[in-house]
């Protein structure tokens, strides 16, 4: 090993901190190798996991039985040994990749990255709008990845969180608001991944600027609001349905008392107290270990119900939960919105009768049409091309149910090239008289000519 600057010189020049990177890794990396040994022996011994101040009081052990082997090898070949100054630094930056986030932190801290993809030693940035860049590995081995994830799942404040044979999925909330997803032993390699949110919310004022919406859509959704409509917005994984969910809830009366219903928690309304001082945060829980605990969002849709609010918002429907959803929105609390995973505004009412098929209830497919026509007013899509803009492609409305078949119209579309799109067809009369007594009227709105429409 290097002998390490003093710490004053470190602070004076930062080329210091970067010449002498190569020795903090290395010691790094020796005591992520014995707490990955120390985390398996407590494993094969079913020994509680150490977490908080016990896993930092290990840390703290182990880094100074390696600086402590680290001087006698100085000291037997005749090499200098550490001054205390230089023994200080190390530790700090050594505990600092230890203990929190470790090589996270950096990966996070890059301006403008939306996402991190980590599989084994390949690690990628995303950054939005088709641009992904490749980074040097965070980890020499499988296992010390495994380390880090289990180490940052033990620290979490969200509950029980392990991730080791016997539980090798794992979702949880960072700290900042992230989510990290982290899967090992059914893949081949370790694989993480985090979804950043950005830093301040967007309204749909920034969306309209940053082209996701025109100003047709910009103002159709802004009166859907508030005249009430329930809402699903579909799309693919990353085409901005909870960015656009949010926007949407930030166009909602302060005075309204709304809860939300999450799995991994991602909307964070209630951040906001100016814009929802009465906002009640749910989230699902997994079964423990033992297989008891579950809480579903089923079980949280129908429990919101008896919270008094004025509107339910479903971060993700994608289950079982479908059913309580769509009930929700039929049972007095219009204005509620969700999102789903759908490739089109007309795939989703095949998406819903999916999931309501494979529910206990086992509804028919009549049956879940007549609920869809009950329940949902507006399907929004976002298309998302893999090197194109966001936008929101289609919105349709519901207007009934007949058989095997919903019921509805494509009230706008807009093209995958088109910067503008269209209203092509006007509404039912009750929904056109709704949105009119909030500002969209549908009447004028069609009577622009093409070359107009959707201009502010």
């Amino acid at each position: 090993m290097e002998v390490l600057p003093t710490a004053p010189a470190v602070a004076q020049a930062g080329d210091a901190a970067a010449r002498f990177e190569p020795l903090v890794r290395e010691v790094t990396a020796e005591v992520t190798a014995r707490l990955v040994r120390a985390a398996a022996e407590d494993e094969e011994l079913a020994r509680p996991a150490v977490t908080g101040e016990a896993y930092r009081n290990r840390v703290d052990g182990v880094l100074g039985q390696v600086l402590d082997a680290y001087a006698h090898r100085a000291l037997a070949a005749n090499r200098g040994v550490l001054t205390d100054a230089q023994e200080a630094w190390l530790r700090s930056a050594v505990l600092a990749r230890v203990c929190g986030l470790g090589p996270l932190e950096g990966l996070l801290a890059e301006p403008g990255v939306q996402n991190i993809h980590i599989t084994g030693d390949r690690v990628f940035l995303d950054f939005g709008g088709g641009r992904r860049e490749r980074r040097r590995p965070i980890a020499g081995r499988d296992e010390d990845l495994i380390a880090l994830v289990r180490r940052i799942a033990a620290d979490s404040a969200s509950g029980e969180r392990r991730f080791d044979s016997s539980a090798p999925l794992l979702s949880m909330e960072l700290p900042g608001g992230a989510r990290l997803s982290a899967v090992m032993s059914v893949a081949r390699r370790v694989s993480i991944a985090i979804r950043r949110h950005p830093e301040n919310r967007l309204t749909l004022a920034d969306l309209r600027q940053a082209g996701m919406v025109d100003a047709t859509v910009n103002k159709l959704l802004a009166a859907s609001v508030a005249a009430r409509a329930n809402i699903v917005i579909a799309g693919a994984t990353g085409a901005g349905k909870t960015t656009l969910l949010r926007a949407l809830a930030d166009t909602i009366d302060p005075h309204e008392r709304i809860v939300t219903i999450e799995d991994s928690l991602e909307l964070n309304l209630d951040r906001d107290e100016q814009a929802h001082p009465d906002c009640v945060v749910l989230q699902g829980r997994p079964a423990n270990l033992e297989g008891v605990g579950e809480i579903t969002l089923a079980d949280l849709v129908r429990h919101a119900l008896r919270m008094s609010p004025d509107r339910v918002i479903v971060g993700e429907t994608r289950g079982p939960e479908t059913i309580a959803l769509l009930n929700a929105m039929s049972m007095g609390t219009d204005g509620s919105m969700a999102t789903i995973h759908a490739s089109s505004s007309a795939q989703v009412f095949t998406k819903i009768a999916a999931y309501t098929a494979q529910s206990p209830e086992r509804l028919s497919l009549e049956a879940t049409n007549l609920l869809i026509a009950s329940a949902v007013h507006l399907v929004v899509h976002i298309a998302a091309p893999p090197r194109g803009r966001r936008h929101v492609a289609s919105i349709r409305e519901v207007v009934g149910a007949e058989g095997p078949q919903v019921v509805s119209n494509e009230i706008y579309r807009r093209d995958g090239g088109g910067f503008e799109g269209e209203l092509r067809v006007p509404p039912s009369p009750e929904l056109a008289e709704r949105l009119s007594a909030h500002g969209f009227d549908f009447t004028d709105a069609i009577a622009q000519p093409p070359r107009m429409r959707g201009r502010s």
